[in-house]
């Protein structure tokens, strides 16, 4: 895709935000968008960044790390991992991310945070819900919620920031909503249990059901095709 292209995409998907904000009746700077950008090339996420992106999404670790290679020199970029995360992962994104979206089990939090470098910043999480109850899909149910938490709390280097949801693809807008209402009320009710933890994300909605997210208080929202283009099959080798 050309430079004018991926700027044109962000300022289309940014414009759409902004609309799903107005109409929601939040605040313009309630959510901001994370550029997805896993099998683009550095130079598409270079262009971006021109544009004024800065937050991008990352789901394949070792792509992640040439990318973030040739890109050291913008140093102001945040590098979120939000794919599904093994042990044998977990060192090298504590060590060069800046949140992660993913996190559903107690031990791959304690690797997170034993770790994390001492000279970095405690790294973000979100604990990923299973809201639609599927069994193929990543995530914590809802009744295992609160416990890793407060799990995931006592960790000394990371900093519990929210929820990240997939929910079941519907094209039906009062379905989405109904899941993400689910993610939102959840949230709130973590809020009140750990009443001095820093919770203010919602990661959730994508390009088919962003308005739902946003109307039920998506904070993160995750576009990709929409900024970058249709992507290439990726075989289970290049994970």
């Amino acid at each position: 895709m050309p430079e004018a292209s991926v700027s044109a995409s962000l300022s289309s998907a940014r414009h759409r935000l902004q609309t799903a904000l107005a109409a929601a009746g939040r605040p313009q700077d309630a959510a901001r968008l994370l550029a997805v950008s896993k099998t683009k090339p550095a130079d598409m996420l270079r262009q971006a960044h021109d544009a004024g992106q800065r937050a991008f999404g990352e789901n394949y670790l070792q792509e992640a790390l040439e990318k973030q290679t040739r890109l050291a020199d913008l140093d102001d970029i945040e590098w979120h991992f939000i794919g599904g995360l093994q042990s044998n992962k977990t060192r090298d994104v504590a060590e060069h991310f800046d949140w992660v979206h993913s996190i559903d089990r107690e031990k791959i939090a304690r690797r997170l945070s034993a770790q994390r470098p001492a000279e970095r910043a405690p790294l973000n999480v979100c604990l990923q819900l299973n809201v639609s109850g599927e069994t193929s899909k990543e995530g914590v149910d809802l009744d295992a919620l609160p416990a890793l938490a407060e799990a995931i709390l006592a960790l000394p280097n990371l900093r519990l920031r929210g929820l990240m949801a997939l929910p079941a693809p519907s094209d039906d807008p009062e379905t989405q909503r109904r899941a993400f209402r689910t993610v939102a009320t959840a949230l709130e009710t973590l809020k009140t249990r750990f009443p001095e933890a820093p919770l203010d994300t919602l990661s959730m909605g994508m390009s088919g059901d962003l308005e739902a997210a946003i109307a039920e208080g998506a904070t993160l929202v995750r576009l990709g095709t929409a900024i970058f283009g249709s992507r290439p099959p990726r075989s289970p080798a290049d994970a």
